[in-house]
Formats: C-alpha cells, sequence, structure tokens
C-alpha cells in the first residue's frame, strides 16, 4: 500500500492529526494483512503452503500455528507434505486437520502427514468465492469504520482549535486516499482468489 507522507506543517494541532492519521493507516493495514492471510488459507485447486501454516494445533496445552510446529512442503499440484519436528506432534497435527474446514483426511507414514488434495466441485467453488466475497467485504466494513473514527477525532482536533481548518482539511483528503488504497487493495486480493478458486 502506497505510504502516505503527511508533512508536519507550522501549527502544535498538526502532530496530533499526524497521529490520528498514523493510527488510521496502522488499523487498516492491519485489516488488510489480516485478510491476506485469511485469503491464503482458502482453498483452490492446487496445493499450497498457505492451506495450512496458521492451523491451530492442540500441541501440549496451547495452541500453536502449524508452520511452528512442522515443515511444510507441496509435493505436487494436489498433494501437501507436512513434516513434524516432533514426533509427538503427529496426531494433534492430523486431528487439528481432521476438525479443520479443509474437508481433507490426513494420510500418516511413518513422520510425515500426507495431504491429498481431491480436485474441488464446481459448487464448492462457488461456494469459497462467495466466502472470498463476504471476507473481502467485511475487511472494506472494518476500514470503512477505522475512517469513520479518524473522521471524527479530526473533526474534535478542528472544534477545538487543535489544528487549523486547512490542516484539518487536508488529514480529511489524507484519510481518503488511505482508505480508497486500502479498499483497492482488498478488492485486488478479492478478485485475485477468486479468479483461483476457479480455475479448474
Amino acid at each position: 500500500m502506497e505510504v502516505l507522507s503527511i508533512c508536519t506543517a507550522r501549527f502544535g494541532g498538526t502532530t496530533m492529526l499526524d497521529e490520528t492519521l498514523s493510527d488510521a493507516k496502522k488499523r487498516m493495514t492491519d485489516t488488510v494483512d489480516a485478510l491476506k492471510r485469511e485469503m491464503a488459507g482458502i482453498r483452490t485447486g492446487r496445493a499450497a503452503t498457505g492451506l495450512v501454516d496458521n492451523l491451530k494445533v492442540e500441541y501440549f496445552g496451547s495452541e500453536m500455528p502449524l508452520n511452528q510446529l512442522a515443515q511444510i512442503n507441496v509435493g505436487d499440484a494436489r498433494l501437501l507434505v507436512i513434516q513434524p519436528w516432533d514426533k509427538n506432534a503427529i496426531d494433534p497435527i492430523a486431528k487439528a486437520i481432521q476438525n479443520s474446514d479443509l474437508s481433507i483426511s490426513p494420510n500418516i507414514d511413518g513422520a510425515i502427514i500426507r495431504l491429498n488434495l481431491p480436485p474441488l466441485t464446481e459448487e464448492r467453488r462457488r461456494d469459497l468465492v462467495k466466502t472470498v466475497k463476504a471476507r473481502g467485504e467485511e475487511s472494506k466494513v472494518s476500514i470503512r469504520s477505522v475512517r469513520r473514527d479518524a473522521q471524527e477525532t479530526i473533526r474534535m482536533i478542528e472544534k477545538d482549535g487543535d489544528a487549523s481548518q486547512d490542516d484539518c482539511q487536508r488529514a480529511q483528503k489524507d484519510l481518503q486516499k488511505l482508505t480508497d488504497d486500502s479498499v483497492a487493495v482488498i478488492e485486488a486480493e478479492s478478485a485475485a482468489k477468486s479468479e483461483e478458486v476457479m480455475q479448474v
């Protein structure tokens, strides 16, 4: 996402405006990053480590992401190979995979877990595209919520006389640009993932 440089101007209130914009930018970036991680975990017709990277595994009383317990490799277009660093993790990993919404049965082969990904049906692909679009919309709602909070803060700064009207208007424009950039990234991510899901 484009980094907006907000100039610190002559007025003391601009620091408050800068902080407001900086906070909004961080929250928007976090929203976009969370969506990207989520999209990586949505199944397509091809094997990808992102499908299981962040799968939570109950291991010695705490939940850990799978990628912290095992090496994950793509065997071929429809095969994932999971090699736990501790053989005691094999059963908990297999259980986490079975309980996930991936609809894949793990094959335990000694110290290795193989995941054969069956081809997706047309109906399943369409369901996944709906999920992708819904997640994208939720992220856009979050972005707009961040914008609304920041707009209110900027209005309060202006009302309290802590920054000039010009600086506040500039901050509102910068905020709108941040919002537009974030929404554009979300739309691009959603479109790319939808296309990937529909590829046979």
